[in-house]
């Protein structure tokens, strides 16, 4: 510090530090005004909910969650954690999202929020029949019990305000046209590829008019990835899937196109009192398949369990073989990331987060 006559005047240093130290207080602040959160969706955002669902779809078992905190298979279709519990801890509210279905969870753990996604589950209302999950149109009526259960404790009121300042982050769409259109015939006998999107799209506008009814007001929306780089659709659109192990650009096609009119009809959602966000998760997860090298990944067109080939769900399991180092697969089994994977894709989404929050 120098002085003029007898005022202190600091120094650029000082100055500098000091606003460092008002933005992270401000950031801070914003983030200790979000209360809870909530996540819609299918199994890249269900922490187990599919544990206490009569499905096969299932991820409760060896080698998933072989990074988790006491190697706990919890049912997260990945070798650890999950990109909304990176969120929620960022945000300050827990660790870990705990699935909505749990019937020990604890009112502080419900206060705070929790995941009502459903892996297997989608927008098209044929989606999770296929494989008999929680429907979209099922999670949002799981959000109503609880915001019941929330004001017979806090109020009408209180609930209010408390949705008002939570956020919502809904993260499906890939099982409606992975699963559900390019692998059974049925909505392709109605619809082309194009015709299809916008079907889809219709149910993710009904989905997020009611969600905006309970009282969301901070939602993020995650698009959807390259698709035609998920292992599994290698597999099956490839001439050779041992040798030939390329995307396939005409289904990534595709979903750069659904995100498209995605952004555009979100915006078109967003009032005064809204903010809807959108996350981006295609174009990080191609730069980290294309930009494997430079980031520390060896693998980027086969899963870490089995032959990463084909395997998901209960075909990946205790008998599986597993590779020895997840962090240097991109993929953990035919179709979902790994935990790194995950941490970048938040990494690289951060900023919007922090818009949401300051909205």
């Amino acid at each position: 510090m120098v002085t003029f006559g007898t005022q202190p005047v600091l120094s650029i240093m000082q100055i500098f530090m000091l606003s460092l130290l008002s933005f992270m207080a401000t950031i801070e602040g914003s983030k200790s005004k979000v209360c809870a959160v909530y996540v819609f969706g299918d199994s890249t955002v269900d922490p187990g909910n599919n544990n206490y669902v009569n499905t096969p779809f299932k991820s409760d078992f060896p080698p998933y969650g072989r990074d988790f905190p006491n190697q706990s298979p919890t049912g997260r279709f990945t070798n650890g954690k999950l990109g909304t519990d990176f969120i929620a801890s960022y945000l300050g509210l827990k660790e870990l999202v705990p699935p909505y279905l749990d019937p020990n969870l604890s009112d502080e753990e419900l206060m705070t929020g929790v995941s009502f996604a459903s892996a297997g589950s989608g927008f098209d209302p044929l989606t999770p029949t296929l494989t008999n999950v929680v429907p979209i149109s099922k999670q949002l009526e799981y959000f109503k019990q609880y915001k019941n259960r929330l004001e017979s404790k806090l109020g009408k009121q209180e609930t209010r305000n408390h949705m008002n300042n939570a956020v919502f982050i809904i993260s499906a769409g890939t099982n409606d046209f992975v699963v559900n259109y390019f692998m059974v015939p049925i909505r392709r006998r109605s619809y082309n590829v194009e015709a299809y999107g916008h079907f889809v799209l219709q149910h993710i506008k009904d989905f997020m008019q009611n969600l905006l009814k309970e009282g969301a007001r901070k939602i993020a929306f995650v698009g959807l990835p390259p698709l035609g780089c998920l292992p599994i659709m290698i597999t099956l659109n490839s001439n050779n899937a041992l040798l030939e192990r390329n995307c396939v650009d005409k289904y990534s096609a595709v979903a750069r196109d659904h995100n498209k009119v995605l952004q555009h009809e979100l915006f078109l959602m967003q009032l005064n009192s809204t903010k809807i966000s959108y996350i981006d998760i295609y174009q990080p997860l191609a730069n980290m398949i294309q930009g494997h090298a430079n980031l520390g990944f060896d693998e980027v067109d086969r899963g870490c369990c089995g032959s990463g080939l084909i395997e998901a769900t209960f075909m990946c399991n205790r008998n599986s073989h597993v590779c020895s180092n997840p962090s240097k697969y991109v993929f953990w089994d035919s179709i979902h990331p790994t935990e790194k994977v995950y941490h970048n894709l938040f990494i690289a989404n951060r900023h919007i987060l922090d818009g949401l929050i300051n909205s």
